[in-house]
């Protein structure tokens, strides 16, 4: 909630997919550093954290959206963006899961790290301005 109105500012004055790849280099840092947390406090930190990454990206990727189809096409637009994003997010969830409970929660934080870093890279080649 603190950096969700700051980042949706940044993402109005620069390039929004700019603001977008910073949150997903800060969510795989989040990540990175999740899988090396060896204390309670640790967590919490890195969750309180969690929000930049939530604050840069949230409204960026909505107001991208809309940036990138006309008035018309905005709630069809919208629709298929959270469709998207909530099919994906079940099986990630499962896939989290068996990785953590057979290689770990090391492994599993850092695979999502990587994934992240991995659609930042593929981010600034397919998403055109």
């Amino acid at each position: 909630m603190l950096s969700s109105m700051p980042g949706g500012a940044l993402s109005d004055r620069i390039d929004r997919r700019y603001v977008i790849i910073s949150g997903w280099f800060v969510y795989s840092i989040i990540y990175f550093a999740f899988a090396f947390a060896t204390e309670a406090y640790h967590a919490w930190l890195l969750f309180a954290l969690y929000g930049i990454y939530f604050g840069l990206t949230e409204g960026a990727e909505r107001a991208l959206v809309s940036d990138m189809v006309s008035p018309e096409e905005r709630g069809r637009a919208y629709g298929l963006y959270h469709f998207a994003v909530g099919i994906a997010l079940l099986p990630a969830s499962i896939l989290m899961g068996f990785i953590w409970q057979g290689f770990g929660h090391e492994i599993a934080f850092s695979f999502g790290a990587i994934l992240s870093i991995m659609a930042s890279i593929l981010f600034i080649f397919l998403v055109r301005k």
